[in-house]
């Protein structure tokens, strides 16, 4: 008499099969949840201290990136304006607005709003905004259209494929330098060929060696 009912091998070899392919599986879930909005944190709006809201003050009033941002020229970071470049409006608009109490808070007490970052690259990734901007990378090609939104929010994944994809053929992405911060700029023909025309005249090479970003 059997020990074991007919088929036990079977169902054991099967319980193996799936045993080792649980690693596998739970490895390719993982990947896939990594570079879904869901791992990237896209589309998720970020909630502030002060209720900014760039459709106003980049839509309506046509306040250039530049104006708050210009450290985005000159280095590696875009940083936030101190509280004395809102109250250079808010001295006289809204000035007793408690929403924009915080602000003024922060100009007398000469402490800065403790602003919530909505782009953070791992502490391994090396970024450096000025070269970017200086070769013909458009602001809204990594940041979507800000002066859309009333909270902003993360809209390109920035994992090391989505960055090495513009590094590998950057042409579809240049505009003029003088377009950079242009949020409404569209290419007068073929974007390729725009792009082909900027990198020529700028050099733009983009390097995809692992120390570039990876120091």
């Amino acid at each position: 008499m059997a020990l074991f009912p007919q088929g036990t091998d079977e169902v054991f070899r099967g319980v193996l099969g799936l045993l080792a392919g649980v690693p596998v599986v739970g490895t390719l879930v993982v990947m896939v949840l990594a570079r879904s909005p869901l791992g990237t944190a896209t589309f998720e709006p970020v909630e502030q201290p002060v209720q900014f809201d760039h459709r106003h003050h980049a839509g309506d009033e046509g306040i250039g990136c530049r104006y708050c941002h210009e450290s985005a020229w000159e280095g590696p970071y875009a940083g936030v304006p101190p509280t004395s470049r809102c109250m250079g409006c808010h001295a006289q608009i809204w000035n007793e607005s408690p929403k924009l109490a915080p602000v003024r808070d922060s100009y007398f007490q000469d402490q800065p709003i403790p602003w919530n970052r909505v782009h953070r690259l791992p502490h391994f990734v090396f970024f450096n905004h000025s070269i970017h901007v200086h070769k013909g990378v458009g602001c809204v090609t990594c940041h979507g259209r800000v002066d859309q939104m009333p909270l902003v929010q993360k809209v390109a994944p920035l994992t090391m494929g989505w960055c090495l994809e513009c590094h590998r053929d950057p042409e579809p992405y240049l505009r003029p330098p003088e377009s950079v911060a242009d949020m409404t700029w569209r290419p007068p023909g073929d974007a390729r060929e725009t792009g082909h025309q900027v990198r020529q005249a700028l050099g733009v090479s983009p390097r995809t060696e692992c120390y570039t970003c990876h120091r």
